[in-house]
């Protein structure tokens, strides 16, 4: 937009540095806690670890979730896969305000994935949680282990989530008897659909069990460094 200055001006060009222009386009960052890795006895008998996603594993997950994006609509892949390429490459080009990324991973293997953000010190939202091996409740361990982060370690009050497929509405929105904001009012960010939330209340009065019904087991945080060094150098399935 143009518009004539009022006044004489001496300079009637003036030069920004793009140091000077990234701090409007990207958010001062709050005070985030650092995830702690765990670890989880699957029923299967394995042990999936999670941890925080590093970024030299960024290029390797968005390879990864494109195919997502090329196989068409079924089960809302395609939806899913292009909003979490969105998601990644924004926290890559720190478009994305306070995102935390979660992996899944049993001996090497990336097995699954969630991330989310933190809006402000009250406030979390869950953004995905995808499950790229079927079977074992892995999902529903990594929607938890951001359960957990928000309330346990980041001491959020509320978790906002919404849900693109019916599986997801099952396994953590009703899986998890989740309430929901008045709607059209409140509204996700993913779409502007409907808010699930769970709230500090309910995380501690029924919620924290919610794992140990789903998968048979807790999370575990002591994570032995054979553990971690098996899983420091990841593969996509």
């Amino acid at each position: 937009m143009y518009k004539e200055s009022p006044v004489e001006v001496s300079q009637k060009e003036i030069t920004f540095k793009v140091e000077e222009l990234e701090p409007f386009l990207s958010a001062p960052q709050l005070d985030m806690a650092t995830p702690k890795p765990c670890k989880i006895e699957l029923k299967d008998g394995s042990t999936m670890l999670i941890r925080e996603v590093k970024d030299k594993e960024i290029p390797m997950l968005l390879d990864y979730v494109k195919k997502f994006m090329e196989t068409g609509a079924k089960d809302f892949y395609d939806i899913v896969g292009a909003r979490i390429y969105a998601e990644l490459l924004g926290y890559l080009r720190n478009r994305l305000k306070d995102p935390y990324l979660f992996v899944g991973a049993i001996d090497g293997e990336i097995v699954g994935f969630a991330n989310g953000r933190v809006r402000d010190k009250d406030l979390n939202i869950s953004l995905h949680t995808m499950a790229f091996k079927r079977g074992l409740r892995i999902g529903a361990t990594l929607y938890y282990r951001k359960l957990v982060y928000a309330f346990e370690e980041q001491k959020n009050q509320e978790v906002w989530s919404t849900f693109e497929s019916y599986n997801g509405l099952k396994r953590w929105g009703i899986g998890m008897a989740q309430p929901s904001y008045p709607y059209p009012e409140y509204q996700h960010e993913l779409g502007g659909a409907r808010v699930f939330y769970v709230d500090q209340q309910y995380w501690n009065a029924a919620v924290k069990d919610y794992v140990k019904e789903m998968v048979g087991n807790e999370l575990d945080y002591d994570v032995e460094d054979e553990l971690l060094e098996k899983n420091e150098e990841l593969v996509m399935p």
